[in-house]
């Protein structure tokens, strides 16, 4: 009889023969997740604090969200945009209304929804801010994440992300991050289209701003005519505390883009918004996709966000974020291996101190791991701790234990 020990190395054996390697995963095979446990197929309970890079703020398997995924499924579920169907309408009015823009245009993945921005952007910036034929510019950030594709990397500064694969798409114009002197010296040139940030850098390593950098950004986009895009695809739905992160200061994008969450997990579901200004300059043939907008995204979408409010997700996103904050802080006092601890709601970083013997933040990943909590490093030094926005009191403070007792002992 072949064990659970036997299936789970089966599994990592043919992930490694037969797929790409292009992911590192922690040497762990889920089997089950429920809210915010997952067990392994050796039948191993985790706590789960990545919540899959936070596409799962709701937690897995939320049993309204798989119980609208199961009805809906049964019925209808692709039509394609060449015919209406009956669910994709509300999806919008609910999110145009939530959000408070006037356009909804629905896709898949976060890459996608942020190749659609752009697009719109550039489209704008032709058409309505007069911007000669080609010329645009689209100015992002330094340490930037918001994907993978080609379009995307080519505003990238990450090395792993932009190494033999070029030649890289022109039109962009990479700034510091959180520096406002360099934004308006950018959006000085009449070419600039658009300004494309995200409000902390989560990928990068939970890079937060000084308070007053987004206002002022939104200051700096209205003065110059220009478009502020604002990638909420990690940051949004709740995990930092409010519904946007962008809410911090009380400023609005002029295009939203959003992922992740919107779905609870369950398939791709992005969406960019806009007002009609903005969102109308896209005309029929000239952006889509075959499954953007399919009923069984709009009303998985619907009632993910509903979920959030309901349940009251956001608040609880806030109050669990700072005792995490203030346990780890504390623990920050009593360890030379901790040197920052930085974030907002549940979007946190801990940046971890190499020891003398070359041990990182995967070491210390692997010691949570056996003691029955997955987190992730990025960037060799910094883990990111996010778990799903369910999470309650006991369970924050027995997690925040755990990491205790592992980086006391590392």
């Amino acid at each position: 009889m072949v064990s659970n020990v036997e299936i789970g190395q089966s599994a990592i054996e043919l992930e490694d023969k037969y797929g790409a390697h292009n992911y590192h995963p922690l040497p762990v095979v889920l089997a089950k997740g429920e809210g915010v446990h997952l067990w392994d197929v050796e039948g191993k309970h985790y706590y789960d604090f990545l919540s899959a890079y936070s596409a799962v703020n709701q937690g897995h398997c939320h049993p309204r969200i798989i119980s609208t995924l199961i009805e809906q499924a049964k019925t209808l579920t692709l039509t394609s945009r060449a015919f209406y169907n009956n669910k994709l309408g509300a999806c919008e009015k609910f999110m145009a209304q939530l959000f408070g823009y006037d356009k909804v245009l629905m896709m898949n993945s976060g890459a996608e929804a942020n190749e659609t921005a752009l697009k719109l952007t550039r489209k704008w910036g032709y058409t309505k801010k007069g911007i000669p034929t080609n010329q645009a510019i689209i100015v992002a950030v330094e340490r930037n994440f918001h994907g993978r594709t080609l379009g995307i990397i080519s505003a990238s500064t990450d090395p792993d992300s932009t190494n033999n694969f070029g030649p890289f798409m022109p039109g962009y114009q990479v700034i510091p991050y959180n520096d406002t002197a360099a934004l308006e010296e950018a959006l000085k040139n009449p070419n600039v289209a658009g300004f494309w940030v995200e409000p902390i850098q989560g990928e990068a390593g939970v890079f937060v701003p000084d308070a007053g950098y987004l206002s002022k950004a939104r200051e700096l986009c209205t003065k110059y005519n220009v478009l502020l895009l604002m990638d909420e695809i990690q940051t949004g739905l709740g995990r930092t505390g409010k519904l946007l992160a962008g809410d911090h200061e009380d400023i609005k994008g002029d295009i939203l883009i959003l992922g992740k969450a919107l779905s609870g997990g369950t398939m791709p579901v992005s969406a960019i918004l806009a007002n009609d200004d903005v969102m109308l300059c896209i005309k029929p043939g000239e952006h889509g996709s075959t499954f953007g907008g399919n009923p069984l995204a709009a009303v998985i979408a619907v009632e993910s966000l509903k979920v959030l409010l309901d349940e009251h997700l956001i608040e609880n996103s806030e109050k669990m974020g700072q005792i995490f904050r203030d346990r780890m802080t504390a623990l920050q006092s009593r360890t030379e291996h901790i040197t920052l601890v930085r974030g907002k709601g549940l979007l946190n970083a801990v940046i971890i101190k190499p020891t003398d013997d070359g041990r990182t933040a995967w070491d210390v990943c692997m010691s949570l791991k056996n003691n029955g909590l997955l987190a992730k490093p990025t960037h060799g030094h910094i883990i990111r701790f996010a778990p799903p926005l369910i999470i309650n009191e006991a369970q924050m403070n027995e997690c925040c234990g755990i990491i205790e007792d592992v980086i006391s002992n590392f």
